[in-house]
């Protein structure tokens, strides 16, 4: 999983000499450029930094800042206060006006949701990165899974994202669904089945569907296997597989309210497409979307 291929003048200055009778003369009058790299220092000093904010899904928090920092270490391009949040409630702030340059969602519904509300330049967006959902239980503990039906014997409450805003929720109710445990096919229009419907405590984001598992308040919970890098207490128990819910992919685009458009285009090609970058991302559990 975790072996990524990326997808994607030198300039010499020569300096005239010059010599003879007359030239002299003509060489005074003129003021120096500064040459060679000195030039393009003072172009770059002169140059106004940009600073990028970036809307990315909870699920990147771990992940996303060291590209971040790889990417301002080659650029110069920093970045404001990146937002953490789930994806619907990041759609929803761009809805009430933010500013953003970057948005990157862990479903492509919650970037459809965005694009159809005109909050992203369409012709920018790139699947950026594929994950799997897995089913968690506390490090070092006993609760046994073996497959997703068997969630509904488990002693203990369930933890699953709120469907409304997170999209690991909504995987997991796809992945529910796929066993007769809950009664909609899309993930966030149906009920849970009587079996599992007082087990099931909503999460506000995949992360505090993390932390209700590694506490203990949840024997089990439904999250990426991203998760499994950013959290302390917590261990896969079972991988879902593929067939049993949609294609788990993180759309990237640049934000309409952007005003640093080819600045923001540029920091989503270099994600794709650096190899120190592809580390990072595979360091943490995410492949790269193909």
């Amino acid at each position: 999983m975790f072996d990524m291929v990326s997808r994607r003048g030198f300039v010499s200055l020569s300096a005239v000499a010059a010599a003879g009778l007359g030239l002299t003369g003509c060489s005074g009058n003129k003021t120096s450029e500064p040459a060679g790299s000195d030039a393009g220092s003072a172009k770059a000093s002169s140059k106004k930094a940009v600073e990028l904010q970036v809307f990315a899904a909870n699920s990147l928090e771990k992940a996303l800042p060291e590209v971040q920092e790889l990417y301002t270490d080659q650029t110069g391009t920093t970045f404001a206060d990146t937002q953490f949040k789930a994806s619907g409630d990041l759609v929803e702030q761009m809805r009430a006006g933010a500013t953003v340059d970057v948005l990157i969602t862990a479903s492509k519904g919650t970037m459809d949701d965005a694009e159809t509300a005109e909050l992203v330049d369409t012709d920018t967006r790139e699947d950026m990165f594929v994950n799997d959902l897995v089913i968690i239980r506390a490090e070092g503990s006993d609760t046994k899974i073996e497959a997703i039906a068997d969630v509904a014997n488990l002693d203990g409450k369930i933890a699953i994202g709120d469907a409304r805003t997170v999209p690991a929720g909504k995987y997991a109710n796809q992945a529910l669904a796929s066993v007769g445990l809950y009664t909609g096919t899309e993930g966030d229009d149906g009920d849970y089945a009587p079996q599992i419907a007082d087990k099931v405590a909503l999460a506000d984001k995949v992360g505090t569907a993390a932390a209700y598992v590694s506490t203990g308040d949840c024997v089990a919970g439904f999250v990426y296997s991203s998760d499994i890098f950013r959290y302390d207490g917590i261990e896969e128990a079972f991988v879902c597989p593929e067939d049993s819910h949609k294609p788990i992919v993180y759309p990237g685009a640049v934000a309409e309210s952007s005003e640093h458009t080819d600045e923001a285009k540029a920091f989503i090609d270099f994600c794709l497409t650096n190899k120190k970058a592809q580390k990072i991302w595979a360091k943490y559990g995410f492949e790269l979307s193909e």
